[in-house]
């Protein structure tokens, strides 16, 4: 098996190179995000709201804070941003948490563009391969001066080689790219629900204010 995909590797040409590449970085890039998306995030953004509610009706604010810096994760350090603007106003405490937010969780689209460039790569690059395959075939039956099946077809087969070979890395990065994005999504509404549910119940409790 292993012999059979070096020989169709080296019949593709330099092209499958091209591939290769595109296909080692963004398996490097995917390793990458199944740790910071899968592992990194997997606090739930409600379940440490409600934990930090908790606290702060049993020991106070300051205590809540300390759990937070001690969870060392994102969302945590969001959420702490908040309650450290305690006795100010909601939009006050709102902007804390929205500029803590857009820095912790800058990382969520890290990589992924380069990912989706993959995806639209590999197959260009293997149509490129094709298109180029055929004409060397193309060239080979000219100075031939006749048409021999085995010739054509070896040639044809050689040429679609890159297209297969594309379409091969494009096919399961395009999926890995729909679940980050999934996830991506999903976590950000799920933050966005668990800082409002924050800001609500310390405004209920009289910690912050209105205006």
């Amino acid at each position: 098996m292993v012999e059979t995909l070096l020989d169709y590797f080296q019949r593709g040409g330099g092209v499958m190179w091209g591939i290769l590449v595109i296909a080692l970085i963004a398996l490097a890039i995917s390793l990458e995000r199944i740790y910071s998306l899968f592992i990194k995030l997997r606090a739930n953004p409600v379940k440490l709201v409600e934990n930090t509610i908790k606290i702060i009706e049993e020991k106070g604010v300051k205590e809540a804070i300390d759990y937070l810096n001690k969870q060392k994760n994102p969302v945590a350090n969001v959420l702490a941003a908040g309650l450290e603007k305690a006795g100010k106003s909601k939009v006050v405490v709102e902007e804390a948490m929205e500029r803590r937010a857009s820095k912790e969780l800058a990382f969520l689209d890290q990589g992924m563009i380069y990912i989706s460039a993959a995806v639209t790569l590999a197959p260009i690059l293997g149509f490129m391969g094709t298109v180029t395959g055929m004409i060397r075939a193309f060239d080979a039956i000219a100075k031939a001066g006749e048409v021999e099946p085995t010739v054509v077809s070896a040639g044809i087969s050689e040429a679609l080689l890159t297209t297969a070979f594309g379409l091969i890395v494009a096919a399961p990065f395009a999926l890995l790219y729909s679940v980050f994005m999934s996830r991506i999504n999903s976590f950000q509404k799920k933050m966005e629900e668990a800082s409002n549910y924050l800001v609500e119940y310390l405004l209920e409790s009289g910690v912050i204010r209105e205006m």
